[in-house]
Order: structure tokens, then sequence, then C-alpha cells
């Protein structure tokens, strides 16, 4: 519930988790802006390099065979590699409605937090390596102008379909049966609701002010990219 002090309030911003966003959002008319749940499905298969599917938590249940599975969204469920269907949990806090993405499983070498705005990349950090937590500057890494230009790629492609402010992961991944190495789009996540690892905080700013921000100053390419569903969260 908002504290009464707030209700009401007018020209704030916000930055938390989508709990919270939902509790708020109406109350003090802001405009969430996030990313389509199915935006990494929409991708071509040269910046996922993997097939990737949008279903409900229920239907994944049934799948057979080793996948990685995340909400689109949230943190409602671990994202991780799930031997089967099987051991996805079953109990009342995971509804078989939950919207989850499901996709190949990939290795990713190393993986990197892009701070989109307006279609280019405004702040940008390393956040893992190998799949561990390992924060640094991208102008201090050795793929920095790779990411850059991969990033140019994809935004150049498909930056419409994005919010005007966002968090896009990418990452280099490894086929190691081919022994092979690719960029690949991890996922797209509201800049909201996102760590800033070693990326400038005051460029990050930049994008979360602009992502979740009065709903009166929301720009018109962004209508489509509202969080309508605050009240049901």
């Amino acid at each position: 519930m908002v504290p009464e002090r707030l209700r009401h309030a007018t020209g704030g911003h916000l930055r938390g988790g989508p709990v919270f966003a939902g509790a708020v959002a109406e109350d003090l008319d802001l405009a969430l802006l996030e990313p389509d749940d199915d935006w990494l499905t929409r991708l071509p298969y040269e910046y996922t390099r993997r097939d990737i599917t949008l279903t409900t938590l229920g239907e994944a249940r049934w799948f057979r065979t080793p996948m990685f599975v995340k909400p689109p969204r949230d943190k409602s469920l671990t994202a991780c590699v799930y031997a089967d269907g099987s051991r996805l949990p079953g109990d009342e806090h995971h509804a078989a409605d939950t919207p989850v993405l499901v996709s190949e499983i990939v290795t990713f070498l190393v993986e990197y937090r892009l701070f989109v705005l307006d279609g280019t990349v405004h702040a940008a950090s390393r956040y893992a390596t190998h799949g561990r937590l390992d924060p640094a500057p991208l102008d201090v890494c050795l793929h920095r102008a790779d990411v850059l230009n991969f990033a140019a790629g994809l935004l150049g492609t498909c930056g419409d379909s994005l919010p005007s402010a966002v968090v896009v992961d990418v990452g280099l991944a490894s086929d190691a049966d081919r022994g092979t190495e690719h960029w690949a789009v991890v996922e797209a996540n509201m800049a909201w609701f996102s760590t800033s690892y070693a990326a400038d905080p005051d460029r990050v700013l930049d994008v979360v002010l602009r992502a979740a921000g009065p709903r009166d100053r929301l720009a018109p390419r962004d209508l489509a990219f509202i969080r309508l569903h605050t009240a049901a969260v």
C-alpha cells in the first residue's frame, strides 16, 4: 500500500521490484515500461542462436527434455536448467498459468548488461563470466567493441520492438559440439528492476527515469509498453 504522504503525488519515478511496483504505480500515476513477454521468441535466429518458446508453467511441466526455464519479467521462479518439466515447481506459489520462457541450453562464457535509451547503448557493464558474478565496466573489458557492434546490429534491426528505455543482456556463447563461439541475446528486462552492476550510475539513472516516470510524460511510441497489469500483481 502507498504511504499516505505519497498517495496521489505527481512527478515521481520508481525503482524497485514488480510487487512493489504493482502496489504503488497506479496511485502514483506512473507509466512503467516493459519489454513484451515474447520479445525473445520473435527475434531473428541470428540474435538468439537457440530455440525459445513462450508457454505456461503448466505446459512446461509436460516437457521431457533438459531445458532452461525463466519467467519473462519477474523472479517468481528460479531461472535455471531443469532436467525436464517434472522438476519444475508445482505448488500454490507457482500457478499453472504463470508465463515462462523455455529455451535450449546455452553456455555463456561472458555476459553483459546494456542499459538502452532511444535505441542506443547508454550505459553498460559486464556482470558474469562462466555463469559467476563478475562485474566490470564495459570500457575495461576485452570484448567492448564486439559487444557494442552486436548491440548496434540488434538495436538497428529490432530496436522498434523494445521500449525507449530498457535493459538488454547479451553474451558470448560457446557451442561445445562445434567448437565455435557466437554472440547472442540473453534476455530483455525492465530498467526499473535491473541491477546496474559496474555501469555508470548516472547514465543508468537516465534510463531508469525514462522507464518508470509520470504517465503524462510518456512518449507516444512507448504506449504499447506500459505496464497495464499493476492491479493483478
